[in-house]
Protein backbone atom coordinates (compact mmCIF):
# COMPACT_ATOMS: atom_id res chain seq x y z
CA UNK A 1 0.00 0.00 0.00
CA UNK A 2 1.51 3.37 -0.91
CA UNK A 3 1.92 6.12 1.72
CA UNK A 4 -1.12 8.75 1.14
CA UNK A 5 1.34 11.28 1.86
CA UNK A 6 3.76 9.95 -0.69
CA UNK A 7 0.80 9.71 -3.11
CA UNK A 8 -0.46 13.57 -2.77
CA UNK A 9 3.37 14.64 -2.85
CA UNK A 10 3.95 13.15 -6.17
CA UNK A 11 0.33 14.51 -7.62
CA UNK A 12 1.42 18.35 -6.99
CA UNK A 13 4.79 17.42 -8.06
CA UNK A 14 3.67 16.95 -11.28
CA UNK A 15 1.39 19.17 -11.58
CA UNK A 16 4.31 21.83 -11.67
CA UNK A 17 6.71 19.39 -13.56
CA UNK A 18 4.31 19.51 -16.75
CA UNK A 19 4.79 23.29 -16.33
CA UNK A 20 8.39 23.48 -16.56
CA UNK A 21 9.85 23.33 -12.89
CA UNK A 22 13.06 21.35 -13.43
CA UNK A 23 12.95 21.05 -9.58
CA UNK A 24 9.79 19.06 -9.50
CA UNK A 25 10.90 16.81 -11.99
CA UNK A 26 14.18 16.11 -9.35
CA UNK A 27 12.34 15.74 -6.73
CA UNK A 28 10.07 13.00 -8.45
CA UNK A 29 12.65 11.04 -9.89
CA UNK A 30 14.08 11.47 -6.24
CA UNK A 31 10.94 9.79 -4.39
CA UNK A 32 9.95 7.21 -7.38
CA UNK A 33 13.57 5.66 -7.80
CA UNK A 34 14.04 4.08 -4.38
CA UNK A 35 10.27 2.70 -4.75
CA UNK A 36 11.02 1.36 -8.04
CA UNK A 37 13.96 -0.05 -6.82
CA UNK A 38 12.45 -2.17 -4.36
CA UNK A 39 9.89 -2.52 -6.37
CA UNK A 40 12.17 -4.31 -9.34
CA UNK A 41 14.43 -6.17 -7.10
CA UNK A 42 11.18 -8.13 -5.33
CA UNK A 43 9.61 -9.13 -9.35
CA UNK A 44 13.57 -9.72 -10.88
CA UNK A 45 14.51 -12.61 -8.71
CA UNK A 46 14.36 -15.63 -10.95
CA UNK A 47 17.32 -16.97 -13.02
CA UNK A 48 16.26 -16.00 -16.03
CA UNK A 49 16.69 -12.16 -14.93
CA UNK A 50 20.05 -12.24 -13.47
CA UNK A 51 20.96 -10.50 -17.54
CA UNK A 52 19.59 -7.10 -15.61
CA UNK A 53 19.85 -5.53 -12.21
CA UNK A 54 16.63 -3.81 -10.27
CA UNK A 55 18.56 -0.76 -10.54
CA UNK A 56 18.77 -0.75 -14.11
CA UNK A 57 14.79 -0.89 -14.42
CA UNK A 58 14.60 1.33 -11.89
CA UNK A 59 15.94 3.76 -14.01
CA UNK A 60 14.55 2.90 -17.06
CA UNK A 61 10.94 3.60 -15.43
CA UNK A 62 12.33 6.64 -13.95
CA UNK A 63 13.36 7.98 -17.55
CA UNK A 64 10.17 6.62 -19.04
CA UNK A 65 8.15 8.40 -16.15
CA UNK A 66 9.82 11.72 -16.91
CA UNK A 67 9.49 11.55 -20.44
CA UNK A 68 5.95 11.01 -19.93
CA UNK A 69 5.10 13.65 -17.64
CA UNK A 70 3.53 16.05 -20.02
CA UNK A 71 1.31 13.75 -21.20
CA UNK A 72 0.38 12.40 -18.06
CA UNK A 73 -3.58 13.14 -16.94
CA UNK A 74 -5.33 12.46 -13.69
CA UNK A 75 -7.90 10.31 -14.64
CA UNK A 76 -9.13 9.14 -11.40
CA UNK A 77 -5.63 7.47 -11.06
CA UNK A 78 -2.38 8.78 -8.94
CA UNK A 79 0.45 9.63 -10.57
CA UNK A 80 2.47 6.85 -8.75
CA UNK A 81 0.07 4.20 -9.84
CA UNK A 82 1.13 5.24 -13.36
CA UNK A 83 4.37 4.50 -12.62
CA UNK A 84 3.69 1.34 -11.09
CA UNK A 85 2.25 0.66 -14.47
CA UNK A 86 5.36 1.63 -16.36
CA UNK A 87 6.91 -0.56 -14.21
CA UNK A 88 4.92 -3.33 -15.42
CA UNK A 89 5.74 -2.61 -18.65
CA UNK A 90 9.33 -2.50 -17.78
CA UNK A 91 10.03 -5.04 -16.02
CA UNK A 92 8.00 -7.35 -18.58
CA UNK A 93 10.18 -5.91 -21.15
CA UNK A 94 13.16 -6.83 -19.26
CA UNK A 95 11.99 -10.57 -18.75
CA UNK A 96 11.28 -10.64 -22.48
CA UNK A 97 15.09 -9.69 -23.26
CA UNK A 98 16.22 -12.21 -20.72
CA UNK A 99 14.57 -15.02 -22.65
CA UNK A 100 15.62 -14.05 -26.40
CA UNK A 101 19.55 -13.26 -24.72
CA UNK A 102 19.73 -15.83 -22.29
CA UNK A 103 22.68 -15.73 -20.24
CA UNK A 104 25.25 -18.20 -20.04
CA UNK A 105 26.29 -19.02 -16.80
CA UNK A 106 29.39 -21.04 -15.84
CA UNK A 107 30.54 -22.68 -12.84
CA UNK A 108 34.62 -21.69 -12.74
CA UNK A 109 35.70 -18.25 -13.84
CA UNK A 110 39.20 -19.19 -15.67
CA UNK A 111 41.96 -18.42 -14.79
CA UNK A 112 43.54 -16.59 -17.54
CA UNK A 113 42.30 -15.18 -20.95
CA UNK A 114 42.03 -17.71 -23.73
CA UNK A 115 44.30 -17.19 -26.37
CA UNK A 116 42.15 -19.19 -28.84
CA UNK A 117 40.43 -16.61 -31.57
CA UNK A 118 37.07 -15.31 -30.81
CA UNK A 119 34.57 -14.78 -33.19
CA UNK A 120 35.86 -11.75 -34.32
CA UNK A 121 39.26 -13.27 -35.48
CA UNK A 122 37.82 -16.37 -37.26
CA UNK A 123 35.45 -13.93 -39.23
CA UNK A 124 38.09 -12.13 -40.17
CA UNK A 125 40.20 -15.11 -41.31
CA UNK A 126 37.82 -16.70 -43.15
CA UNK A 127 37.14 -13.68 -45.30
CA UNK A 128 41.00 -12.99 -46.12
CA UNK A 129 41.25 -16.80 -46.58
CA UNK A 130 37.92 -16.06 -49.62
CA UNK A 131 39.41 -13.17 -50.55
CA UNK A 132 42.75 -14.94 -51.36
CA UNK A 133 41.26 -17.51 -53.09
CA UNK A 134 39.78 -15.32 -54.97
CA UNK A 135 42.74 -12.95 -55.92
CA UNK A 136 44.73 -16.64 -56.69
CA UNK A 137 42.35 -17.34 -59.09
CA UNK A 138 43.61 -14.39 -61.76
CA UNK A 139 46.87 -16.44 -61.91
CA UNK A 140 47.65 -19.45 -64.73
CA UNK A 141 47.63 -22.67 -62.85
CA UNK A 142 51.33 -22.95 -62.93
CA UNK A 143 52.01 -20.14 -61.26
CA UNK A 144 49.47 -20.39 -59.13
CA UNK A 145 51.11 -24.16 -57.83
CA UNK A 146 54.68 -21.74 -57.93
CA UNK A 147 53.43 -19.73 -55.33
CA UNK A 148 51.75 -22.16 -53.47
CA UNK A 149 55.13 -24.26 -53.13
CA UNK A 150 56.37 -21.56 -52.10
CA UNK A 151 54.74 -19.31 -49.58
CA UNK A 152 52.79 -21.74 -48.28
CA UNK A 153 54.37 -25.10 -47.95
CA UNK A 154 57.95 -23.43 -47.32
CA UNK A 155 59.65 -25.20 -50.52
CA UNK A 156 63.06 -24.06 -51.44
CA UNK A 157 63.61 -22.94 -54.95
CA UNK A 158 64.90 -26.25 -55.69
CA UNK A 159 62.40 -28.16 -54.27
CA UNK A 160 59.90 -26.70 -56.11
CA UNK A 161 61.81 -26.82 -59.40
CA UNK A 162 62.36 -30.66 -59.02
CA UNK A 163 58.69 -31.05 -58.29
CA UNK A 164 57.28 -29.97 -61.51
CA UNK A 165 60.24 -30.41 -63.66
CA UNK A 166 62.07 -27.13 -64.46
CA UNK A 167 65.20 -25.19 -62.71
CA UNK A 168 65.50 -23.12 -59.44
CA UNK A 169 65.99 -19.95 -62.06
CA UNK A 170 62.81 -20.78 -63.48
CA UNK A 171 60.85 -21.12 -60.37
CA UNK A 172 62.24 -17.74 -59.07
CA UNK A 173 60.97 -15.93 -62.42
CA UNK A 174 57.44 -17.69 -62.26
CA UNK A 175 57.26 -16.54 -58.68
CA UNK A 176 58.84 -13.22 -58.91
CA UNK A 177 55.87 -12.64 -62.41
CA UNK A 178 53.05 -14.08 -60.01
CA UNK A 179 53.45 -11.65 -57.00
CA UNK A 180 54.11 -9.02 -59.77
CA UNK A 181 50.46 -9.73 -61.30
CA UNK A 182 49.11 -9.87 -57.76
CA UNK A 183 50.16 -6.68 -56.77
CA UNK A 184 48.83 -5.54 -59.70
CA UNK A 185 45.69 -6.51 -58.93
CA UNK A 186 45.61 -5.18 -55.41
CA UNK A 187 46.51 -1.62 -56.96
CA UNK A 188 43.39 -2.01 -58.95
CA UNK A 189 41.11 -2.79 -56.02
CA UNK A 190 41.44 -1.20 -52.39
CA UNK A 191 38.91 -3.17 -51.08
CA UNK A 192 40.73 -6.45 -51.91
CA UNK A 193 44.24 -4.94 -50.55
CA UNK A 194 42.44 -4.21 -47.57
CA UNK A 195 41.32 -7.82 -46.39
CA UNK A 196 44.35 -9.93 -47.84
CA UNK A 197 47.18 -7.63 -46.48
CA UNK A 198 45.22 -6.77 -43.02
Amino acid sequence: MADPQLTKALDELVVRAADGDQDAVTQIVRKVHPLMVRHCASRLRNRDDLHVTADDVAQEICMAAVAAIPRYQDRGKSFLAFVYGIAANKIADARRRGRIYPLCIVDDIPDQESADPGPEELMLHSERSLATGDLMKILAPHHREVLMMRIVLGWSAAETAEAIGTSAGVVRVMQHRALNRLRAELDRKPVARELVCA
